[in-house]
């Protein structure tokens, strides 16, 4: 280096020192920047100087520094402030008599720095940077419907995770059963990127990857959003999901539907069972008694085999087959024994037992089960519990214990399984019926159905005395029900009508006798009675309860006279007597004795019984 350049290079020193002894303004080392934090939508109070400065501000420039370039965007003189041109115009004002400039409707583009500068008594400048917050929306998560196999070579796409409109952008965490995912090489893969709106805030997605397991099929999922605002640090949590995860099945099995004893009659339903999903497909088989091979049996289209009704016939040895679409991969089930528990056979003998009247019988019941049996008897037309035991003793028998009785044959430790057989017991005798003369009540010129019912053994047939339209039902082995379709004439109502049943024992005859219908019938009269003496006995307890209260009033006078005048205040004077009778009418005693039943109603007519068995 020559004279020249040491001179130059001395000169230069020599400025700059004189530069920094005097304090030339801008080339000393600037302060760190006030900060202001305001969440998006608020108002930044921005104060030209430190809390604790004293400065006179009135008269100060403030610029927005966007690239390190200042723009002038308000003024402030002798107190009072003037907005510059441009996108501050109408959001600034003055507050704290001039000592701070408030900026409202805060946007991210606001997040930079403003400078103050005050020119008297002295230049000055304050830096202020301004920070701008928003939380983000509640992050969304949308799991991969499609699924995961185990056996992807590379990592899988579990779900993603969305979190709209934040500032600054926000940081998301994966947790899997609420530990936190890490980056991992071949195991686990987070991709993030964010998309800057037209407003300035960040909206982020985040795409998980992950190698899954077999144990993961029920794991839960779920991302986490944190982000920062004036208050602190907060946080933002998604819903928990589950992303299908596809295994090959190990084992299959059978299951059996209702669980427990099984009975015949019963819905029972066979269906396989795999710990692969999804599950392989299904076959079903049997075995063959005869061959001792397993056969395919016939499934519905989700493969249950459903047995309905069960019987006996489809007990036996079942299996399952599974065959792996993906592997071909076949696996087979342990055989399991279906028992569908049965009783049939179930018969009576005698089967058709007759005997006669006053003899004894014995019935005997019998039937298969592959369980034990019980045994009772019951008489069918009562339902009564005549004893238990295979053998019913029936002694000394009248026309009477004719008729049906059943044996039930049911297994205890199969509850609802039993079988039951009827068996009806014929005792020779002629013709019985339960009335020998019946009154009926018709109307002149109506059709009218009569009806007449005998039992015996033989079988009695049943004729008419009169012309009609008969017809007969069984209503048991040894009764007969015959109903005959007539029209009610005056002959008729004169001659009435007979039923007589007949076999080869004897004959027995039923009487029916027909009354015309009179304008007020037996019910009705009844009931008109019942009226009368209630309204009669209410009319005594008013009168009762007025005479009492007027007695203990002492407005009225005791004596023997029948008839009382009653003492009345003048005012009421006049306005009614009571008179009290000791006497009953002949018509209130017929009343008061129909209602007791000591006389009956002129239409009152009771139906005519005869005792047969004797």
């Amino acid at each position: 280096m020559g004279w020249s350049g040491l001179i130059c290079a001395f000169l230069i020193a020599a400025c700059c020192c004189c530069r920094r002894a005097a304090g030339v303004p801008g080339e000393a080392e600037q302060p760190d920047p006030e900060l202001v934090e305001v969440e998006v939508g608020g108002t930044a109070l921005l104060k030209c100087g430190p809390s604790h400065s004293q400065g006179n501000f009135s008269h100060a420039d403030w610029f927005s520094v966007h690239k390190e370039k200042p723009t002038l965007i308000f003024r402030v003189r002798q107190g009072q402030g003037q907005s510059e041109p441009g996108e501050y115009q109408n959001r600034l004002s003055l507050q704290d008599r001039g000592t701070t400039l408030a900026l409202t409707g805060i946007t991210p583009h606001d997040e930079r720095i403003f400078l103050c500068q005050g020119k008297r008594p002295r230049s000055q400048e304050h830096r202020i940077q301004l920070r701008v917050y928003k939380a983000p929306e509640e992050p969304l998560i949308q799991v991969n419907a499609l699924g995961i196999s185990v056996n992807s070579e590379e990592p899988g796409e579990v779900a993603t995770c969305v979190g709209r409109n934040g500032y600054p952008l926000p940081q998301v965490t994966w947790y899997k059963n609420s530990q936190s995912l890490k980056e991992e090489k071949n195991r686990v893969h987070i991709q993030s990127s964010q998309i800057v709106e037209s407003s300035g805030l960040y909206t982020l997605r985040s795409v998980l990857k992950a190698q899954l397991t077999k144990e993961d099929k029920d794991a839960q999922f779920y991302c986490e959003l944190s982000y920062r605002l004036p208050s602190g640090n907060h946080m933002k949590e998604s819903r928990e999901v589950t992303v299908p995860v596809f295994y090959p099945a190990e084992r299959v099995w059978l299951e059996v539907e209702p669980e427990g004893m099984l009975k015949e009659g019963d819905r029972v339903e066979i269906r396989c069972l795999a710990d692969g999903n999804p599950p392989p497909h299904f076959s079903i088989s049997k075995q063959n008694l005869s061959t001792r091979e397993m056969e395919e049996e016939r499934t519905d289209d989700n493969g249950v085999l459903v047995l309905e009704p069960a019987q006996k016939e489809h007990s036996g040895l079942y299996e399952c087959q599974g065959l792996d679409l993906e592997t071909t991969a076949s696996l087979l089930s342990d055989q399991q024994e279906l028992v569908v528990n049965y009783v049939s056979g179930v018969r009576v003998s005698p089967a058709a037992p007759e005997i006669q009247e006053g003899s004894s019988l014995t019935l005997t019941c019998e039937a298969q089960s592959n369980q034990d049996l019980e045994f009772q008897w019951l008489r069918e037309k009562t339902g009564k519990v005549l004893a238990k035991g295979p053998v019913l003793q029936l002694r000394n028998l009248k026309r009477e214990a004719g008729g049906g009785y059943r044996c039930v044959a049911s297994v205890p430790s199969v509850p609802g399984l039993n079988r039951t057989q009827l068996i009806n017991v014929a005792i020779f005798g002629s013709p019985w019926m339960a009335l020998r003369e019946r009154k009926v009540w018709v109307k002149e010129n109506s059709v009218l159905n009569l009806s007449c019912e005998a039992s015996g053994h033989p079988r009695p047939s049943i004729v008419w005395s009169v012309n009609g339209m008969a017809s007969e039902q069984d209503q048991d082995p040894q009764s007969v029900l015959s109903v005959l379709n007539v029209l009610v004439t005056p002959e008729l109502l004169e001659t009435g009508a007979e039923c007589v049943a007949s076999n080869s024992l004897g004959r027995n005859t039923t009487v029916i006798i027909l009354e015309l219908e009179k304008k007020l019938t037996e019910p009705e009269s009844k009931g008109v009675v019942i009226v009368a003496v209630t309204v009669c006995v209410l009319v005594l307890a008013v009168l009762g309860a007025v005479l009492y209260f007027f007695y203990k009033k002492g407005k009225l006078p005791c004596g023997r006279s029948g008839k009382q005048e009653i003492t009345l205040p003048p005012s009421r004077k006049g306005e009614f007597v009571v008179e009290v009778k000791s006497d009953k009418l002949p018509e209130e005693m017929g009343l008061l004795q129909g209602s007791n039943g000591d006389k009956r109603a002129p239409g009152d007519q009771g139906e005519k019984y005869i005792d047969l068995r004797h």
